[in-house]
């Protein structure tokens, strides 16, 4: 093993301990250490330099130049070029090889589908005066769309029959309220108020008096019954007669039609039933039987304009066939009672029978006035009241007249 010993330089001076050691290999020189102050004024330099001044106000129609400092304050890292240089790559181009300028776009209207500006609340009235009077929004229906205005009623006419001084119960029947027993009903219920005041029997009113009429009353309208019969020969149509038997003595559950369905039969139902029209012993088909007094009074009123069909066989008087103008005649033309008839319809519906539509009712009135023209009635059946008609409803059977069923 050998070992080496260096000697050192007697000539070297010794290096006074004052004086910093030089850096050694491979270590980095110390910093320089910096006050606070001196930091806060070299970062205030430094961000000045790279501050810019503000830009000036653009021309309308050129867009602004951009921002040089985000948002935040920070310096924008990304270099914007100068505004006097051009935005393409290749030379510039003067105004001949630049070509015509791109037309102006028009100022955008409005769209269809904008929404509209928001409304100011209303400013309430000064203390003491009265409120503005608001209109209500349009109804709208499923689909978004304005609805039509609410339907106003035309006001009820009244009938001239009315006077000032008639009675309530009369009132009340020519404007198509009730039957003249349903105002007396009613009015002895105390359903019925005359200009806000509780009615009795017997009051009498002008024909600009108010009537107001409780919902009880409307409710035990709605719930009586019409029936519909057809009646055979044999049965009188209203109170018994020389023995024979209303018709309102078949209206018995085990004479309902089997195909009626809907309302469930009750002894209540037979109550005050009367019938709407006649049909003498020798006559049968549709026989109206009713609770309700408008139906009553729109069958049978004087005023009625319901069509009445029948179906009549007839036999000449006389031997030959009937002449054209006895149909004629028939139609219009005759009296009874030294009243004239309405008009009529009548038109042959096989080679023995006639086919007559009547908008009145007078007792026998067919009968009669086939007898005028020579003819004999050997048979007589009524077929059909207004809009209902007898059907398949089998002689002696009843049924209950529908809720879409209407005689007008």
């Amino acid at each position: 093993m050998v070992t080496l010993k260096l000697k050192k330089d007697p000539t070297a001076s010794p290096r006074p301990r004052s004086e910093p050691r030089g850096p050694l290999r491979g270590v980095a020189a110390p910093r320089k250490q910096v006050t606070l102050a001196e930091a806060q004024a070299e970062r205030a330099a430094r961000s000045a330099q790279n501050r810019r001044p503000a830009p000036e106000a653009a021309p309308r129609g050129e867009p602004p130049p951009r921002r040089a400092v985000r948002q935040d304050g920070l310096p924008n890292t990304r270099r914007d070029p100068p505004r006097d240089a051009p935005r393409h790559d290749g030379p510039p181009r003067d105004a001949a090889q630049r070509g015509p300028a791109p037309p102006r776009r028009p100022p955008q209207t409005a769209r269809a589908d904008a929404r509209p500006p928001r409304e100011r609340p209303p400013q309430r009235p000064a203390r003491g005066e009265p409120p503005p009077r608001t209109e209500p929004p349009p109804r709208r229906d499923a689909a978004g769309r304005g609805a039509s205005p609410p339907r106003r009623e035309p006001p009820r006419p009244t009938s001239a029959a009315v006077r000032e001084g008639d009675r309530l119960s009369k009132y009340m029947t020519a404007r198509g309220m009730a039957s003249r027993r349903e105002a007396d009903d009613w009015i002895a219920a105390g359903w019925v108020r005359v200009d806000g005041k509780l009615a009795v029997l017997g009051q009498r009113i002008g024909p600009d008096a108010r009537i107001d009429i409780d919902a009880r009353a409307r409710t035990e309208q709605a719930q009586r019954v019409t029936i519909l019969l057809n009646k055979p020969v044999g049965y009188v149509s209203g109170q018994a007669e020389d023995g024979y038997e209303p018709a309102v003595v078949l209206v018995r559950p085990e004479n309902r039609w089997p195909e009626d369905r809907g309302i469930s039969f009750h002894a209540g139902h037979l109550r005050h039933l009367a019938p709407a029209g006649r049909l003498d012993i020798d006559s049968l088909g549709l026989l109206v039987l009713t609770q309700d007094g408008r139906i009553a009074k729109a069958l049978i009123g004087e005023d009625s304009r319901v069509e009445k069909e029948y179906l009549v066989r007839v036999r000449r008087i006389e031997p030959g066939p009937v002449p054209p103008q006895d149909i004629a005649r028939l139609e219009h033309g005759l009296e009874l009672d030294d009243k004239p008839l309405k008009p009529a319809k009548v038109s042959w519906a096989n080679e023995d029978q006639l086919r007559f539509v009547l908008r009145e009712g007078r007792k026998r009135q067919i009968r009669r006035m086939c007898e005028l023209v020579g003819l004999e009635v050997l048979g007589l059946k009524r077929v059909r009241i207004g809009s209902v008609v007898l059907g398949k409803l089998p002689p002696g059977q009843w049924r209950y007249l529908r809720s879409d069923e209407s005689f007008i």
